[in-house]
């Protein structure tokens, strides 16, 4: 699968998949704000998937570790449905004041 702006490869064991998305925002602080608003959705099934997040710059980094492909889609799918909330609520009250 094809994503611009996001990698994706198989990992170490045959079993495993992993995917990374790199979300590029306007600013370090937008991408922290994003950071901070998707952290605490935990992966809502234990174990089977991990889920890390990052910021480096003004670019938030996610990265998914799963034992399945189903699973890691619903994880991909649901963290892509919160992140465009969090850009519409980013959209509507605009640039935080320093």
């Amino acid at each position: 699968m094809a994503v611009p702006g996001a990698t994706g490869a198989a990992g170490a064991r045959e079993s495993a998949l992993a995917f990374e998305l790199k979300v590029p925002f306007p600013s370090s602080l937008l991408a922290r704000i994003a950071l901070g608003s998707l952290s605490p959705d935990p992966e809502p099934r234990k174990g089977g998937i991990t889920k890390e997040l990052t910021v480096t710059d003004d670019t938030l980094r996610v990265r998914w570790k799963a034992d399945e492909a189903r699973i890691l889609r619903v994880s991909i799918n649901s963290f892509l449905e919160h992140l465009s909330l969090v850009v519409e609520t980013m959209d509507l009250f605009g640039p935080p004041i320093a």
